[in-house]
């Protein structure tokens, strides 16, 4: 995946350091389950698996990469800031990632994240993003359609400021991979829907 941000990096020791988080952005960042009813809902279909998604999220590919914009969106790419939605990868985004000058093969056990440094905040610009701690909060596996089992793990994350490195809010990254269909499902908006969406997932 290429970069797109100019990265900031934030030392470890500034988590550590951090000033209390007003509120965590979890609540704020939901968004509501919409009625998948045919009249209402369109096919997004991917690497053989097909979503009933709502009729009013776009869909934007490029390349091994997708965008579902469920909201409001000012750049429609992955880990672009201000852009509610998800993310779904093929093989070609998360495998032999540059990250650190070495590369990367997506397994589950760490977080996703293609960068060498801290990239915008997902829902503020201003302030970047930054791991919680490296357990995940959340493991197991999840329905993807019948047949398809999707490795899940919720991963803790932090917004900071650039100056002081001061926690402004928390937010959680949901990733559903399927190794052997080999795409990753990545949310970091909370969508309530997705879960769901995925769960009724059909295969061809």
């Amino acid at each position: 995946m290429r970069k797109r941000f100019s990265v900031l990096i934030v030392p470890a020791a500034v988590a550590v350091l951090a000033a209390p988080a007003a509120a965590s952005a979890a609540s704020e960042l939901s968004v509501a389950s919409p009625s998948l009813s045919a009249p209402q809902a369109k096919v997004f279909s991917f690497r053989g698996m097909n979503l009933k998604i709502p009729a009013g999220w776009k869909v934007h590919r490029d390349g091994d990469s997708v965008v579902v914009v469920t909201g409001k969106c000012k750049n429609p790419e992955p880990f672009a800031p201000n852009c509610r939605g998800f993310w779904v990868f093929g093989p070609k985004a998360f495998t032999n990632v540059p990250v650190g000058g070495g590369s990367l093969t997506y397994t589950g056990k760490e977080q996703f994240h293609p960068f060498s440094g801290v990239v915008p905040c997902p829902f503020n610009a201003k302030t970047s993003w930054y791991p919680g701690n490296e357990k995940a909060t959340s493991t197991g596996l999840r329905q993807v359609g019948r047949g398809h089992k999707a490795m899940y793990t919720a991963w803790p994350n932090l917004c900071l400021t650039n100056d002081e490195g001061r926690r402004t809010a928390s937010f959680t990254q949901r990733e559903w991979f399927l190794p052997t269909s080999k795409i990753l499902v990545v949310d970091v908006w909370n969508t309530r829907a997705l879960s769901n969406v995925l769960k009724r997932a059909t295969w061809s």
